[in-house]
């Protein structure tokens, strides 16, 4: 190729790229969504404020704390960022934006504070009130009134590339009862103890999704890096966004198919109401069926719910209230179709023509489709109801279609392998959220992040090992900081087929990355509920952390972590960190040790607490060299520290689970 012949490329590639870059450059000021009124502002730091505009124009930004005016131009794509300092905790103060040619910007009502991101998948999403339902939840929600706890909640989105703004319906808000029952309860009780005790402005940046894999959260980049992602990072990068989509879509309509014909409700007719579904099993609704003992399961479940329609609703345009739906549905009403929505955490109403009501029985039928994570039909009680929007009487006449449902599987999408269910555009895509829901976030100020994740990775235990420190660094590597990272390990959950165990295990080990921390809670789980209702303790002991280790205060904020262990005769001597009076809860005997010899049998043992040791033996076992502690799905165990912190499961051998 002659040098003529490249130059002449290179001229139409510029071209081309002024084109394409000029597409997206708007010709006004343009804010990303995390700016706005009621915003928390990291204190005593340089915080960046950016925006987008035409290119060329010289940009203003003043701050009311320090009365300081920041100057820069915005580049030839539109974007500029400043860096203001900010000051010592206070507020209110507000912040104004102009490029000279468009509308100033003017935010108000800012405070200056701590700002955390928390994150995760549904244990971090699990709100005080909604299908969340946390212990006292009324309560808490009557006593929410701190104004100066701000709250941000980044709306689910998923991207193929990096995006640049994030997605927020309310923006910043203030604590208060009105807003905060749909608010993550572990962001929320950490985040009031911090305010509390330090008396400071708190924000509060909740980007979450249940039953999400680690991997989603992660950027290419750094996700490219492992060997299991590599491919699919890779082709993620060679696509271009539009290819990609025509080629999601024309799997899923093939993938759709199969399923479709797999289905034997749309092939027998369970949607007619003259179907018999006494064979069927009964749930009560609403409920996310993980709750109801249908654990791990994704695919297609039909729900058949009979009813008696008064006799003067007859021929009236009616109502369903179906709370909501994890995560598609398609309902019918007498064996029509009256509606169909797609996406989790959408409320579902919709009208019910009159010519189908009829009085005496009506049968409603609701097949839903769970593409992974929870499932189900949740919310509150009194969300599930009929209704006669028309009628004149003083509150509508209502019937609550809560309670007993029968339910039949018709799709176990593990059943078919052969036809995976495509990922392109669902929320367990590699990078999927970090390049929708954490990449528009960065460089937004903050002291650190807390994370409540793991779930979703229950079958590579191993793999988690790596995955969770790559994002603690990734994240790191976004924000060009060594914030402190505090995460969440398993609580107790018996109804599982994997080894919860080792993936307690990985989280235990990525202490080994600095300025990381781990709280334990398998003595708040709940053997039965993925979903444990006590998230006071959680908030709390993440709380604890974050005081001990940025705030400067002398507590204990650890329970007892393993470090080493010593062979003695017929025993074994452990060794712990923040080992501060070691005891049993309650005083009781110590519960939860195993002990294994040259055979790797584990047998029950007997334990004791010698000044901040544990010494471990059995008679069953002569020559021991092994000792497991909590090494179960849902253990009992009850070592604790005299901060009442519980000891993390650990084990001293690297054996392969049989």
């Amino acid at each position: 190729m002659s040098k003529k012949y490249q130059f002449v490329l290179s001229l139409c590639w510029l071209f081309w790229s002024t084109l394409t870059a000029q597409a997206s450059i708007p010709t006004q000021l343009e804010m990303p969504g995390i700016f706005t009124d009621n915003m928390v502002l990291q204190r005593q730091t340089e915080a960046p404020i950016w925006g987008k505009t035409a290119p060329g124009r010289n940009i203003q930004v003043a701050t009311s704390w320090n009365n300081q005016v920041y100057r820069t131009t915005s580049a030839f794509d539109g974007s500029w960022q400043v860096k203001v300092k900010t000051t010592q905790a206070g507020g209110p103060y507000q912040i104004s934006v102009s490029d000279g040619k468009s509308k100033e910007v003017k935010l108000k009502n800012i405070l200056i504070g701590e700002v955390w991101i928390c994150s995760g998948q549904s244990n971090m999403e699990m709100p005080l009130a909604g299908w969340g339902k946390i212990n006292s939840y009324e309560k808490e929600i009557a006593e929410a009134n701190y104004p100066q706890i701000r709250l941000f909640q980044v709306e689910k989105a998923t991207g193929t590339q990096p995006l640049e703004n994030i997605r927020t319906k309310a923006g910043w808000q203030e604590c208060s009862p009105a807003t905060i029952p749909e608010f993550s309860s572990v962001a929320y009780f950490f985040g009031r103890n911090l305010h509390q005790t330090l008396n400071v402005p708190i924000g509060l940046i909740n980007t979450s999704w249940g039953g999400t894999l680690a991997e989603a959260w992660i950027s290419g980049e750094s996700l490219g890096s492992m060997p299991y992602f590599k491919d699919a990072v890779q082709e993620l990068r060679d696509t271009p966004e539009a290819e990609l989509q025509a080629i999601y879509q024309k799997k899923f309509n093939e993938w759709s198919s199969i399923i479709s014909g797999a289905d034997e409700g749309l092939k027998e007719g369970w949607t007619k109401a003259s179907f018999s579904d006494k064979s069927w099993q009964t749930m009560k609704l609403p409920s996310l069926w993980e709750e109801q003992g249908m654990n791990d399961f994704d695919g297609i479940v039909w729900f058949r719910k009979t009813i008696n329609i008064p006799t003067d609703w007859k021929n009236r345009d009616m109502e369903l209230h179906l709370g909501m739906v994890d995560d598609n549905e398609v309902t019918y009403f007498n064996g029509q179709e009256i509606g169909r929505t797609e996406g989790y955490n959408v409320e579902r109403i919709y009208k019910i023509p009159g010519k189908l009501v009829r009085a005496g029985k009506a049968v409603i039928v609701v097949r839903v489709t769970d593409n992974g994570g929870e499932g189900g039909i949740y919310g509150e009680e009194g969300q599930l109801k009929i209704i006669e929007p028309n009628s004149n009487l003083n509150g509508k006449p209502v019937i609550g279609i809560a309670g007993k449902w029968k339910y039949k599987v018709a799709v176990d999408f593990s059943q078919h392998e052969k036809a995976p269910q495509p990922r392109a555009g669902n929320p367990n895509s590699p990078s999927a959220l970090f390049n929708a829901m954490i990449n528009p976030l960065a460089p937004y100020a903050m002291q650190g992040a807390i994370w409540y994740q793991g779930e979703a990775n229950e079958s590579r235990p191993t793999q988690y090992r790596t995955l969770l420190p790559l994002l603690i660094r990734d994240w790191r590597n976004q924000w060009n900081r060594n914030f402190p990272f505090y995460y969440v390990q398993l609580a107790g959950y018996k109804n599982t087929s994997f080894s919860w165990p080792e993936l307690r295990e990985a989280q235990l080990m990525t202490l080994h990355l600095e300025n990381t921390g781990m709280v334990v809670t398998t003595d708040i789980g709940n053997p039965i509920d993925i979903h444990p209702k006590n998230k006071q303790d959680v908030g709390l002991r993440l709380a604890l952390a974050a005081r001990a280790n940025i705030y400067g205060e002398k507590i204990i904020y650890s329970g007892p972590i393993y470090e080493s262990y010593r062979l003695e005769e017929n025993k074994v001597r452990i060794y712990f960190k923040y080992n501060q009076r070691l005891k049993a809860k309650e005083n009781a005997k110590l519960k939860g040790f195993e002990i294994a010899g040259p055979d790797h049998r584990f047998y029950p043992a007997d334990a004791t607490i010698e000044n901040s040791e544990i010494v471990v033996s059995s008679t069953q076992v002569k020559y021991p060299v092994a000792v497991r502690y909590a090494w179960a799905n849902s253990p009992v165990c009850n070592l604790y520290n005299e901060a009442d912190l519980p000891a993390s499961p650990f084990r001293t051998d690297d054996w392969e689970e049989n």
